[in-house]
This record gives C-alpha cells, structure tokens and sequence, in this order.
C-alpha cells in the first residue's frame, strides 16, 4: 500500500483556511443539490401525460446526469492531479450554477435534460473536495475529517429540501435558481479565499489521453489489488442507492400523496440521522472498529432500512417508511466515511484527484445504472421493488468485500 506524504513526521498541520472553505464548500454543494429535490417530479407533470411517464423522466434525467458524471469525473481528477484542486473546483461550481439556472428556467422537456447535462459535466466538484481534504489532512486522521465531511451534509440536508419545498410554495422553480444564486456565491468565496493544497511538486507531470478516458481509468483503478473489490462493493451499494435517490419523491407521492413540503421534510430525516450518526456513532466505532468493520455495520443498516420502506410501502404505513429511511441514512453515514478512508490511505498524494475521480465516475456509474433498472423495476413490479433490490445487492456486495479482505490478508501471511 502506498503512502501519502503527509503522514510523514515532518508534514505540515492543517491549514485553516482551507479546512474552512472545504467544509463551507461541501455545505453549499449539499444545499444546492438536496434543494431541488423535492420539486423535480412537479417541474417535469407539465410535460407528461402520466404518472408512469413522470417516474420514467424523474430516472432518465437522474441516469442522463449520472452518465455525464461518470465521463467527466476521471477527467477532471486527473486535471486536479496536473494543475491543482482550486481552477477545478472553482469551474465545477461554475458548470453547477449554469445547470441550475436552465433547469429553472425550462420550457420543454429538452431543456431540463439541458440543465442536467450541463450540471453533470461539472459535477466531480464533490470528488474534488474530497482529493482536497486528502491533500490537507495527514492519512492516520482522513476517515475523522471525512466523518466530518458528513456531518455537515446532513446539515445541508436539512436545511436544503426544507427550504425546497418552502420555497416551491411560490413556485416550482424558485429552489433551482436559490440553488444557482448560493452555488455562484461559493465561487466567489473559493476565488477569493480558497488556498490552492496541492503543491507543485506533488502533481502530475505529464497528462495522457489515457489519463482522460473514463473507461481506461476504471481498468487502470480496478487492476490495483488494494482498492478493486472496495469499489466493486461500493458499486453494488451505489446502484439500489441511486435508483431510490431518483424515484423517491415519486414514490411517495403516489404511494402516501404527500406534497412538496412534506418530501423536503423527508429528506431532512437524512440529514438528522446524519449528524446523529457522525456527532454520536461514528466516534464511538473509530475507538473500536478499522474502515472495514465500520463499512460492514453500515451495509447492514442499509439491508435494515430497506426491508423496513418495502414493508411500509405493502401496508402504506408511512411511519415505517420514516423509520426506514432512518436506519438505511444511519448506515449510508457510516459507511461513506468509512471507505473514503479506506480509498484515500491507499494512494499517494500524487493520485489522489485520479482515485478521487474514478471512485466518483464508478459511483456515477452505478447512479446511472441504479436509476433505470429501479424506475423500471417500479413501474413493472409495483413500489416496493427497488427496496427488495437494494437488499439483494448489498448483501452480494457484502460479500465481496469480505472476500477481498480476506485474499488480501492471506496473501499478506504467505508473504
């Protein structure tokens, strides 16, 4: 495994600055996209002509910005290697903002997929960040501040869907400008305070076209034995992830009939669960528990959380959906720091944005494959399919994690 400069005696200590902007950045970013979501299904009904055609636009347009993710991700996480964290980052919430603003501004159904595209192509700003705080923090400390990372997105939770569904009272486009109005303020700050933490002799020298291809990135990602079955488990978690992240407004409008308001409060559960598990959970494990332990109780919640929606969603008992929903957040909170440390301790500096950034296109992957196989799933097998389908998945992914874990170990002891 490799190791990160910054773990040896003489690096330097965290600069303030940049750990401010970064836990600003990751706020405003988890504003900006949570605010929309609960007004998405209502802004594409003017263009549809059912429910099932809302649900299919609701996954397409999730899939189409996931697609998009997944061939820009790499490339801008190698660009980050080359020229720093701080030009990508700061075009990243550019490309957002844009998106934001044409999405809100719509008129035709191509339009919106417009707004995606353009959103999706800028939207590695999170695994950016994430290279960023890789870059500031020493290896030994990553999984805590990544913990914290967390934290403060489900602050942003909180707050971003409440305000949704608040300010779509006035109207149904007022989150997406909102989010565009607060994603352009974060640029501002980042051009005027964010330190660049990459130093000059950290980064990549030369860049390749092979550097830049997606796919490539993912053969070169997946060939590394530390990390190869941590993101195929990842991958199976992402996928019924993605597919319940893009049809759960939907689902609760056509199984409970609940309102913009109401779904924004739902999705603040999240970010309540978040900060619970972050401030209370994720402590306690660290003192007790490696990554891999603590990832694993995570799946298990998720498995949890998802019985108890598919259960909720057959009696149309929405209390149970709350609950489960609450222990599927608990799980995702834990589990996400969790393998960032993992993912992040086993790189050096050098190729942080590039793992950073092919962790985010895998993900994207699976949120672009999540979307459609649940969307589908949803309209042919009934409203509870995509839960049963998360607990299939993250039970195989499980699997596979314990698995790489153990080939790794013996092959450490024959060694």
């Amino acid at each position: 495994m490799s190791t990160s400069h910054h773990s040896s005696p003489t690096a330097p200590p965290v600069n303030k600055h940049a750990l401010r902007f970064g836990l600003i950045s990751v706020f405003l970013c988890g504003i900006g996209f949570s605010i929309i979501a609960p007004v998405v299904p209502f802004l594409i009904q003017p263009y549809v002509h059912s429910s099932a055609e809302q649900a299919l636009m609701v996954t397409l347009l999730m899939s189409v910005y996931a697609l998009c993710v997944f061939l820009a991700a790499p490339v801008l996480g190698s660009l980050s290697d080359k020229y720093g964290r701080r030009p990508i980052l700061l075009l990243c919430l550019l490309g957002s903002a844009i998106g934001y603003l044409i999405f809100g501004i719509g008129g035709a159904l191509w339009v919106l997929f417009v707004g995606r595209i353009i959103e999706g192509i800028t939207g590695g700003s999170i695994s950016t960040i994430f290279a960023y705080f890789a870059d500031i923090i020493p290896a030994q400390q990553r999984t805590k501040y990544f913990g914290w990372l967390g934290a403060v997105v489900g602050v942003a939770t909180i707050i971003g869907p409440t305000l949704g569904g608040v300010l779509a009272k006035f109207d149904y486009t007022f989150p997406l400008y909102f989010g565009a109005v607060i994603t352009l303020l974060n640029m501002v700050y980042g051009i005027f305070f964010m330190p660049e933490s990459l130093k000059p002799e950290y980064r990549q020298q030369q860049m390749t076209l092979k550097k830049l291809n997606p796919f490539s990135q993912l053969s070169a990602l997946l060939s590394i034995k530390n990390i190869n079955r941590l993101l195929l488990s990842a991958f199976l978690l992402w996928i019924p992830n993605g597919s319940l992240q893009a049809i759960f407004s939907q689902l609760t409008i056509d199984t409970f009939h609940w309102k913009p308001v109401l779904i924004g409060l739902m999705f603040s559960i999240l970010g309540v669960q978040d900060i619970i598990a972050q401030g209370l959970i994720m402590p306690q494990l660290l003192k007790k528990y490696s990554d891999q332990q603590i990832a694993t109780f995570g799946m298990i919640a998720e498995i949890m959380g998802y019985a108890l929606i598919a259960v909720s969603i057959g009696f149309t008992y929405y209390p149970l959906f709350i609950a489960g929903l609450f222990v599927f957040g608990c799980g995702d909170s834990i589990f996400g720091p969790a393998f960032n440390g993992m993912l992040s301790k086993s790189v050096d500096a050098s190729e942080q944005g590039r793992v950073q950034g092919g962790s985010q296109s895998i993900q994207a992957l699976a949120r672009m494959i999540g979307p459609l196989i649940g969307g589908q799933l949803y309209i042919l097998l009934g409203h509870a399919a995509p839960a049963w389908l998360g607990i299939i998945l993250i039970f195989l992914a499980i699997i596979v994690l314990h698995k790489g874990v153990k080939m790794v170990q013996q092959k450490s002891f024959r060694t």
